[in-house]
């Protein structure tokens, strides 16, 4: 082998590593060992062809449909589409200028990619960064970050975000149940318990026993969308339906795409790590398509006798933008709805002001809940929090979002009038 054949199996091997390091940055599970068989599998496949060099790295550094959407984004970043065989030989990947493409692609790839450009930096580089942390921590923590939406949020910030989410707690308000219990200033009067006293003074005495009902919080339901358009915002809140259902019990979690799937036990292993990586284990449909009728169907038939009585509380997150266009929807919301003590509803959708009810799985749910909230920063999690915790008030207002149903109340106001 020349030695000019040898100086380009170097940089090519370079230029792999340092992709597998970007990979591992954005949060993809890339050790040494994927790197080597990402250089073997480039050999394998050649470089004639710029898709089989994209397929040959895809085969090794994806193993999950979730993990497709990070890796193809770093990859346009990394290996720029118009001379991108050229560069692969050429030049070494960590002094190539920023790419043009860099501002519309996903923030933590672009911050994986610059974090390790700016690794190679000068000490100026180096101590300029530090002080723009430094900055940033007194303030972002307790203000900026409470606000940001979990789709814009950087590497750091979704560290952050998920260490406050994992201090959180749902405190549901406690409701009264069928069951009483004794207690000595009850309303009512327990009559067994009363004359079994009185057997103790030969029935000349029979002193009273009170009892009164049983307060107890209400079952947890969590229907979550896994659906691609709603990958981010499930994933940062199943870290919240972790952290309550460690804190409570009877809390329920299903999450659903084109299939209904139970994570409730494996959400009950105390390390959030371990949880979530047997979540992502047992559901097989993660940002994929969505059918809410079908799944929803499936669930109203198998589980919600197990998991609704006592008056549940049920929280359905998902943006309502439905494959099957509500095929079906209809029904299964409505028993679901009936079903439950309180239907909320949390769309990660109303970040838009001018959010409306325009398509028809959202304008089928939106007329069967009690609750319609936000569900896209830390800010509304807090806010669910303190909605939970008080008074319990359907105060929901359809005519704000369904505007034939605003134009029929102002008739309807009008013909009284």
């Amino acid at each position: 082998m020349s030695g000019h054949d040898t100086e380009l199996e170097g940089k090519l091997a370079n230029n792999i590593l340092y992709f597998g390091r970007v990979l591992r940055a954005a949060g993809l599970p890339v050790g040494p060992g994927k790197v080597i068989e990402a250089i073997r599998a480039v050999e394998a496949v050649g470089l004639r062809n710029k898709d089989d060099f994209y397929w040959g790295l895809h085969s090794v550094f994806v193993n999950r449909q979730d993990q497709h959407e990070v890796f193809n984004q770093a990859f346009h970043i990394v290996w720029r589409k118009p001379n991108i065989l050229a560069q692969v030989l050429g030049t070494e990947m960590p002094g190539m200028a920023p790419p043009e493409d860099a501002e519309q692609a996903n923030r933590r790839v672009s911050e994986a990619v610059n974090n390790e450009r700016g690794d190679e930096g000068d000490d100026d580089r180096e101590k300029e960064q530090e002080i723009e942390l430094d900055a940033s921590l007194t303030y972002s923590n307790q203000e900026v970050l409470q606000k940001i939406d979990f789709e814009t949020m950087s590497i750091e910030e979704m560290a952050q975000a998920k260490e406050i989410i994992a201090r959180m707690r749902l405190p549901i308000t406690a409701v009264r149940t069928r069951r009483y219990a004794s207690d000595p200033r009850g309303p009512r009067i327990d009559m067994r318990r009363s004359f079994r006293a009185g057997l103790r003074y030969g029935g000349s005495l029979i002193p009273l026993r009170r009892r009164a009902q049983q307060l107890r919080r209400p079952p947890l339901v969590v229907l979550c969308d896994i659906s691609g358009s709603m990958s981010n915002y499930s994933r940062m809140f199943l870290h919240f339906v972790h952290a309550i259902t460690n804190d409570q019990d009877r809390v329920h979690t299903f999450l659903f795409g084109t299939r209904l799937t139970n994570v409730t036990r494996y959400l009950r292993n105390k390390d959030v790590d371990i949880a979530l990586a047997k979540v992502r284990d047992a559901v097989n449909d993660w940002s994929g398509g969505t059918r809410i009728g079908h799944t929803l169907g499936e669930f109203n038939r198998v589980w919600s006798r197990r998991v609704l009585g006592q008056g549940a509380l049920v929280l359905l997150v998902s943006d309502g933008l439905d494959r099957d266009a509500g095929v079906g929807l209809a029904a299964e919301i409505e028993r679901l709805h009936k079903s439950s003590r309180r239907l909320i509803w949390l769309n990660p959708l109303l970040r838009y002001r001018d959010f409306e009810a325009k398509s028809s799985g959202i304008k089928v749910i939106i007329r069967h809940i009690d609750d319609f909230r936000p569900v896209h920063s830390l800010e509304n999690l807090s806010e669910l929090a303190e909605a939970l915790a008080g008074e319990w008030t359907n105060s929901f207002d359809i005519t704000s979002y369904v505007p034939e149903e605003a134009a029929a109340f102002a008739a309807e106001l009008e013909g009284t009038a």
